[in-house]
């Protein structure tokens, strides 16, 4: 089935992320990550409950939200997860007809349809429940021409954002879930959104000496928006998956991952900017042009960068992850760079995952 059935989904709207210091926090996505903060809610603006930052990068759109009183459900979750994405929001030609559709196939709803209105416009908005304490909004913003939405102040001097350092589009946003309930939201996916299973990998394909996962990757029509969901699977140690959800305390976005068209580009820039990534071994690149075989960019950059590459039938992508955003061992980011490929880099998972695990020895959690 595809998406243009019944649930027609135009593009990522924005992620929003509930963090316990939205303000510390914009000050590290603009000058670690290379957005722009275009447009800000708070008290100065009428709001009383929470400040949001809204922060821009072609076509990213990064939302950061810090509850401001301590019986708020802001602040209650900052505290149990630590910062995390609460809202993974899809544009869509109309919230109503996606949240009509989403409801009566199963989803379970968070906010009814609305209007918000302001000068610049008005826009639709609905939410469902997915995994853990995450949200789908869907965005009409069709009727709209403000910075983001009514009530937002913009930040933005002559109404546009710095172009950034190469970031231009949500690639693919991943869950972690609870052992055995990867089945149940892939289902969740392909009936409330009628998205199909674009690649399954077991837990042989992905496991090191000490842990395994199994993933799903879902995707709509379009192929524009996809969803791996990740489980533990049974290992040696405790898996990155169990390790997170320890931390997070439950299901959650794991990692974020960012399309650029020149990842070695926006790799020096990040690292300049003081960004930390995984460090791969050395080993990792003695055969690795033999593997991957021709490509647009130098081995030589690659390694002296650390980005990590993996050809398959359609073609090969380039790929880097970040170490975690935050103290707790959650959620992280990626830049990739994509050329033909629509895999996830397999033949990287186990320089990764041992990359991962260096980390979570560090922390005593393997």
């Amino acid at each position: 089935m595809s998406s243009n059935d019944f649930m027609p989904i135009k593009n990522w709207d924005h992620l929003e992320l509930w963090v316990g210091n939205a303000k510390q926090s914009a000050y590290y996505y603009e000058h670690a990550l290379g957005f722009t903060q275009t447009a800000y809610a708070g008290p100065e603006t009428g709001v009383r409950d929470r400040a949001s930052y809204v922060m821009d990068q072609n076509d990213v759109r990064l939302v950061l939200t810090s509850g401001l009183r301590p019986d708020s459900e802001i602040t209650r979750f900052a505290c149990s997860h630590g910062d995390g994405v609460k809202d993974v929001a899809l544009t869509v030609p109309s919230a109503t007809e996606a949240y009509r559709q989403a409801v009566q196939r199963g989803a379970r709803s968070v906010a009814e349809p609305h209007w918000l209105e302001d000068d610049y416009g008005r826009v639709e908005l609905a939410s469902i429940a997915t995994y853990g304490e995450n949200v789908h909004t869907f965005v009409n913003r069709d009727e709209y021409a403000g910075p983001y939405l009514p009530g937002y102040q913009s930040r933005v001097e002559n109404g546009e954002p710095a172009t950034g350092i190469g970031m231009l589009n949500i690639d693919h946003v991943v869950g972690n879930v609870e052992l055995g309930r990867m089945e149940h939201w892939v289902e969740y996916y392909e009936r409330v959104f009628g998205m199909v299973e674009l690649i399954h990998f077991s837990d042989e394909a992905i496991s090191t000496e000490y842990s395994a996962l199994m993933s799903k990757v879902m995707m709509d029509g379009e192929g524009k928006i996809k969803f791996p969901i990740n489980e533990p699977a049974e290992g040696k140690r405790k898996s990155q998956i169990e390790e997170y959800l320890d931390f997070y305390g439950g299901p959650g976005v794991q990692h974020v991952a960012l399309a650029t068209e020149d990842i070695v580009s926006t790799v020096e820039q990040l690292q300049d900017r003081g960004l930390h990534f995984l460090k791969t071994p050395g080993s990792y690149y003695e055969e690795l042009e033999e593997r991957v075989g021709e490509i647009d960019a130098e081995y030589e950059d690659l390694q002296r960068l650390g980005i990590l590459a993996d050809r398959d039938e359609e073609g090969y992508l380039l790929q880097i992850f970040t170490k975690t955003a935050q103290d707790r061992p959650t959620l992280f980011f990626e830049v990739i760079e994509r050329h033909g490929s629509r895999g996830f880099g397999e033949g990287n998972f186990k320089a990764l995952f041992e990359a991962i695990e260096r980390e979570q020895a560090l922390r005593g959690n393997l």
